[in-house]
């Protein structure tokens, strides 16, 4: 089959949202929507009194309707406003039973398995508002190391007809298979990967349409899966070792936005403090292209040469983040686009990758912006809590049970869970960091509002290109006639 030659990046928390990817999807390419945390994001949608409708629309076209109703009952604030910011918690995905010999993880606030239900319930809304009224691909980015929400998550993308699904940060090997179960109406299940255990321990999450839905469709249609990765040696793993068929593969190189692949080797530091990469990071296009599967170079590939070149490689084309995070249809904050494009176009902006920032432990974009926990006085000021997990590490304590702990919460309570206390001294809480850069961070009592902490790819010529082509408030589409102009194809793209 054709594939667009051009996909747009799945960013952050919502910044890749529904009303981005449509638009992109409409000019032919690749529109993806981050599948990131979308349970939140509803939830919190709907309190600040879903400004638009369109969440409640689109949950009234959920295939139960008795879920949906539910949903809107528990968290629509018609008085909510986009400055409400006191939102009712949504509880963690963890452990109902954390004894190792039956652990049993939940997606259920309670015994009717309520988060289960949001989380199917958004990702469903997010990709159907995203596929509505055109022809177009729509596909749904999720990360592999963010693990006990993908099964039902993935199930609720396919339920809307999802066409692609995206997934990096890890080696998702079971997700061909997953797709290739939900598709001939099978249960769901996925190994899920903690520290400290030993020798023959394994744990696993499933997800039985059942709990959700009272009428599970028997089939749907199987998603493209493409894996995205960051080397050779990575890309021919998925290209033989996965459970099912990988549709195409992203390479992405260190360059890009958000979190990257650490240097293969013994890390070392720059003057600046950054990771140094070097010839072993470097992809082998040439041994892609000998896997015989299509795949797309992402990570500074975003001028308008890029996609020819791309091409000569043997690639079938480009994905790229930053351009479109800045766009007008992004879900990024207005504020936050604009004193970051005023930086680029007066060559003042500057982006770090932090070698700590990210709970992950993989290196992390970060770019300088006042107001953000990007300065170290308000990195140090911010009350540390962990009250989403998102990125919290599954381990095995002492006693043989499953625990939850992250570099980026309490460093006592941190350290008191066996975790290396240097692993906390700066990280980041990326999961509410995000959630303020879309206008969803928590308020919490003495008016203490969660700060934005933004990440970008580490090439900006093409943005100030852009820019200057184009004006400061431009357009997804803006962003695809840019990448196309320097394509003799570019009608094709």
């Amino acid at each position: 089959m054709e594939h667009p030659s051009i996909i747009q990046g799945g960013m952050g928390v919502g910044v890749s949202d529904w009303k981005l990817a449509r638009m992109v999807a409409m000019q032919g390419a690749l529109g993806v929507v981050s599948g990131t945390a979308l349970d939140v994001v509803m939830a919190r949608r709907l309190e600040q009194g879903d400004q638009d409708g369109q969440m409640r629309r689109a949950l009234a076209c959920f295939p139960d309707k008795q879920v949906a109703e539910q949903i809107v009952s528990k968290y629509y604030r018609p008085t909510g406003t986009a400055q409400t910011h006191d939102f009712t918690p949504v509880r963690m995905h963890g452990v109902l039973s954390d004894s190792l010999e039956s652990t049993q993880f939940f997606g259920a606030e309670d015994s009717q398995g309520d988060l289960e239900k949001l989380t199917v319930a958004a990702n469903f809304a997010e990709v159907f508002l995203a596929k509505e009224g055109h022809g177009g691909a729509v596909g749904v980015n999720y990360l592999e190391k963010i693990q006990l929400p993908n099964p039902a998550s993935i199930y609720g993308a396919m339920l809307a007809g999802v066409d692609y699904i995206l997934m990096g940060a890890g080696i998702p090997l079971e997700i061909p298979g997953l797709l290739d179960g939900y598709a001939r109406g099978e249960t769901g299940e996925l190994k899920v990967f903690f520290t400290g255990g030993i020798k023959d321990e394994k744990l696993s999450i499933k997800f039985d349409p059942k709990t959700v839905l009272s009428s599970p469709p028997r089939s749907m249609k199987r998603p493209l899966f493409l894996a995205i990765v960051s080397s050779n040696i990575l890309a021919a793993t998925m290209a033989t070792r996965a459970s099912g068929k990988v549709d195409g593969i992203v390479v992405e190189n260190y360059t890009a936005g958000g979190h990257n692949a650490p240097p293969r080797g013994v890390l070392s530091l720059d003057a600046q403090g950054e990771p140094i990469y070097g010839p072993k990071d470097t992809v082998d296009y040439a041994r892609m292209a000998g896997l015989n599967i299509p795949f797309w170079l992402g990570g500074s590939c975003s001028m308008p040469q890029s996609l020819i070149e791309s091409k000569s490689e043997g690639a079938t084309g480009i994905q790229v983040g930053t351009l479109f995070a800045f766009c007008r249809e992004s879900g990024l904050l207005s504020e936050i686009k604009k004193k970051f494009l005023q930086a680029v176009e007066a060559g003042k902006a500057l982006v770090f990758t932090h070698p700590e920032a990210s709970p992950t432990g993989f290196p992390f974009k970060i770019a300088a912006l006042k107001d953000t926990l990007s300065e170290k006085l308000e990195f140090l000021t911010r009350k540390r809590v962990c009250n989403m997990g998102y990125l919290a590490e599954l381990y095995r304590s002492a006693e043989g049970r499953i625990r939850f702990r992250c570099p980026a919460e309490p460093e006592a309570a941190f350290q008191g869970k066996g975790g290396e206390g240097a692993k906390g001294l700066n990280a980041r809480c990326l999961c509410n960091a995000l959630l303020a850069n879309i206008g969803l961070g928590m308020s919490y009592a003495g008016s203490r509002l969660e700060k934005p902490l933004l990440t970008v790819g580490k090439h900006l010529d093409s943005l100030r290109l852009l820019i200057k082509k184009a004006g400061a408030d431009y357009s997804a589409a803006d962003v695809i006639k840019f990448l196309r102009s320097g394509s003799v194809d570019g009608l094709k793209s």
